[in-house]
């Protein structure tokens, strides 16, 4: 059974930093995308971060871009995102995802991953 556990969630100050982590089990984590995304209330789920397990190679949001940064350690199967310089607009809900069918190619769209954590709530204050 496909697991993907996000933790690391938290309030911080406008400027602070957080490190999410996920979980992943039940499949092979090897030559998969796994990506982060974000969701507010009323606001579709948006991409944040991608990474290809094969070869660390990184797609980002330009929202994020400089500032977040997706990571892998292959040993505990477990999926990163670094999240530095926070502001109040990377307040959301942050899910952990899989795209195990070979779809999300260096892409950050929602619809191309197929497997989802529950989600981990981030709030940034101003």
């Amino acid at each position: 059974q496909v697991q993907l556990m996000e933790s690391g969630g938290d309030s911080v100050q406008a400027g602070g930093s957080l490190r999410l982590s996920c979980a992943a089990s039940g499949f092979t984590k090897t030559n998969k995308w796994m990506g982060w995304f974000r969701q507010t209330p009323g606001k579709e789920r948006e991409g944040v971060a991608t990474l290809y397990t094969e070869n660390s190679a990184t797609l980002y949001a330009d929202s994020v871009q400089g500032r977040f940064t997706i990571s892998q350690d292959n040993a505990k199967n477990t999926v990163f995102l670094q999240m530095n310089s926070l502001k109040p607009e990377d307040t959301g809900v942050y899910y952990c995802a899989a795209d195990t069918r070979g779809r999300a190619s260096w892409s950050l769209r929602a619809s191309l991953y197929d497997y989802w954590g529950q989600g981990t709530q981030v709030t940034v204050s101003s």
